[in-house]
């Protein structure tokens, strides 16, 4: 327990100096909106950090999808000149992404 209060110490004045992509404004006001308030910058650093690594995994995995769905529809459309080389990804990416890590997205019933 001693060495893992010293590392708990070390990543929390790690987070002094760390500026996380989510600027601290706004990962304040998403976490007074969920009813979770303090005044330490460290564990709202944290909490970006962590909110950060989600939305990376997120937009890797997204990416995987399309890259596995465009393999499948390139192999179909071998004849003819060759497509653009933008990628382009589509809700049907992001929802597999995002099934995989537990969230569930529906499209609205009359769309």
């Amino acid at each position: 327990t001693i060495r893992r209060d010293k590392t708990l110490a070390e990543l929390l004045a790690m987070m002094d100096e760390y500026k996380p992509v989510i600027p601290d404004v706004v990962t304040d006001y998403y976490l007074s909106r969920s009813g979770f308030h303090t005044s330490d910058a460290r564990i709202q650093r944290l909490l970006a950090l962590v909110a950060q690594k989600f939305v990376s995994d997120i937009a890797i995995d997204a990416l995987q999808y399309h890259k596995i769905r465009a393999q499948g529809q390139q192999s179909k459309d071998r004849r003819g000149a060759p497509k653009d080389k933008r990628t382009v990804l589509t809700m049907e990416d992001l929802a597999a992404a995002l099934g995989d890590h537990g969230v569930n997205v529906r499209k609205p019933e009359y769309f």
